[in-house]
């Protein structure tokens, strides 16, 4: 049994629509926007979905890219991807519904054991709807076809991985346990991340995959941004606290510090230890000195 309720409220908002549809909502399902685009009159040129992509949730099926087709071949519509976002709302001109609900079956109802959702009806002038739409006009990105068939083939790739990441609902839940980089050529993610990866082997493109899907880099970045990026989430890592607060940062110190955490052996931090190197020859302004204990330093070496 089904209780279509949320449904309801949101195709009935939907039909009164003369000018300008909204659709907000991190997860959406292709059968549920086929629906919304039918609900939506005919006479409506302008409609908005954004949304959220990321690997791991679509290989969760909780996200389909796929509605990137069905936005082609409608004609009327803009999709946008916002990676940060939780919001639900839905317009229709000067009405909107706000809540809990994402564009699929179980918060829809249209499905048994449907979510218990909430939606209350609002003005697209209200201050805090003002703020969301706003926010995400500054930060999202188009999306296109390319970049829907890409995801969707690294979301079958990471399924067929027995040692992927569980799936994790950003702003719901953490991951378990730390990350630490795996893939030893750094110079592969950006490629595998445009999906450019013909001539990796599936063992090592696996790798790459994980470490993105850890990373959980917005889709869609240039080359620039993606390095930026990434830089910064090498920052994070408590063991190159010395490198940005002192500026340099001992391997040995670091690998000591693994092995003394308990997660590590020997030879595993030792692995570890010389990756986290690489990722930082590459993607930051570093330098080796390897007189006495190997340092990493901040900077340009000065010759």
């Amino acid at each position: 049994m089904t209780d279509d309720h949320v449904w309801q409220q949101i195709a009935q908002l939907l039909r009164t629509a003369s000018r300008r549809v909204v659709l907000v909502a991190p997860f959406v399902k292709k059968n549920l926007f086929q629906a919304v685009l039918e609900a939506v009159p005919a006479s409506v040129t302008d409609i908005s979905c954004v949304t959220r992509w990321s690997i791991t949730e679509i290989a969760a099926g909780v996200s389909d890219p796929e509605i990137m087709q069905l936005a082609v071949e409608d004609g009327r519509v803009r999709v946008r991807l916002c990676h940060n976002l939780h919001a639900k709302l839905y317009a229709a001109d000067t009405r909107c519904l706000v809540g809990s609900a994402n564009l699929t079956g179980k918060a829809t109802g249209l499905v048994s054991g449907a979510n218990i959702e909430l939606l209350m009806e609002t003005d697209i002038a209200h201050p805090e709807v003002r703020r969301v739409l706003d926010t995400i006009d500054r930060h999202a990105v188009p999306a296109t076809l390319d970049l829907a068939r890409q995801l969707r083939e690294q979301a079958e790739l990471l399924k067929d991985d027995e040692d992927a990441p569980r799936v994790v609902i950003p702003g719901q839940q953490t991951r378990a346990g730390r990350w630490m980089p795996e893939t030893r050529r750094p110079e592969r993610l950006y490629r595998v991340y445009c999906g450019r990866h013909r001539n990796i082997g599936k063992d090592v493109l696996a790798g790459v995959l994980r470490d993105l899907v850890e990373l959980d880099v917005s889709p869609g970045l240039s080359e620039q941004e993606f390095r930026s990026a990434i830089r910064d989430r090498l920052h994070q890592l408590p063991e190159l606290r010395n490198l940005n607060t002192a500026g340099r940062l001992r391997l040995d110190d670091t690998k000591d510090e693994l092995v003394t955490s308990g997660a590590f052996t020997e030879e595993q931090a030792q692995r570890t230890v010389e990756t986290i190197a690489e990722w930082l020859r590459y993607f930051d302004e570093v330098h080796f000195v390897p007189t006495g204990p190997w340092e990493i330093r901040q900077g340009k070496q000065i010759i």
